[in-house]
């Protein structure tokens, strides 16, 4: 595998670990491991000096298996964890403390939401207590239920995977314009990772132009990560390609260099690198 980034500091913001089932239970059946082990090697390879691991649905809310992966990237590994909206204030504190950002809340249809979006809205005052932000992951018809709704929280809001638009109808579709219109309240930061998911197979020359249009309209909101291990995925894409195309998601080397290091350092709060 070719070494992408030269660059010092470069993050990725969205990937996840599962696994091994030994030490952290899988949850509904779920199958396959992906430990730290493998998920460290990658960024070895890739060049990637940071991280923020998102808590997979294959744990439930037992967010071990990502807290073990922080601790032993000493810094340099941070986490969104699963909780449900009946989470203890103690709780939260105790992920804040220990290298958590964010609590992540699924409305895929595939993944079973089961909180609604209102008690998760009541929820945001306590995240801001302790310090954390809020991720949400959807289908791309439901953000016009959900903007107005996440417009009300307390804390900033990360879209997850560019809104999960199709990016074969284009940025004049309604979902992607309501995306474009949400991410302008300075509250909205959004993750343009997944352009293998929101275009049919490469080159994702459709995914790609969204995730450009968007780190135009909003540089400094917003993230790349490399969505490693691609659970839940239509096809295997490369993670060496998929990390080239951040040239061509942002070819200005000064909103590359945002999208790749100053953002998610800035956002997430990492510790400098020695």
């Amino acid at each position: 595998m070719k070494k992408i980034f030269t660059e010092h500091g470069v993050c990725d913001a969205h990937c996840h670990v599962v696994g091994p089932a030994e030490r952290f239970a899988l949850v509904d059946g779920a199958t396959g491991e992906h430990p730290k082990e493998a998920l460290f090697n990658l960024h070895r390879q890739l060049g990637v000096e940071r991280c923020v691991i998102v808590q997979s649905a294959r744990h439930g809310r037992d967010n071990s298996a990502v807290e073990d992966a922080i601790r032993a990237g000493r810094g340099r590994y941070l986490g969104v964890a699963i909780v449900g909206v009946d989470v203890p204030d103690d709780e939260l504190q105790r992920l804040a403390h220990a290298g958590f950002r964010a609590v992540r809340f699924n409305f895929m249809r595939h993944l079973h939401a089961a909180d609604p979006i209102e008690a998760v809205i009541e929820l945001t005052p306590r995240l801001a207590r302790a310090g954390l932000h809020l991720q949400v992951h959807f289908e791309s018809d439901l953000i016009h239920a959900l903007g107005p709704q996440l417009s009300r929280s307390q804390v900033p809001v990360v879209i997850d995977h560019l809104g999960r638009v199709d990016a074969l109808r284009g940025a004049s579709h309604a979902d992607f314009v309501a995306l474009t219109r949400l991410v302008q309240d300075e509250r909205f930061y959004v993750k343009v990772s997944g352009v293998d998911r929101i275009d049919r197979a490469p080159p994702y020359a459709a995914g790609i132009e969204l995730a450009r249009l968007l780190v135009q309209s909003v540089p400094g909101r917003c993230f790349w990560g490399t969505d490693w291990p691609h659970l839940n995925h239509h096809h295997q894409p490369d993670d060496e390609g998929l990390a080239a195309l951040t040239a061509s998601i942002a070819p200005d080397p000064q909103l590359r260099h945002r999208l790749l290091v100053s953002n998610p350092e800035a956002f997430y709060r990492f510790e400098p690198l020695e």
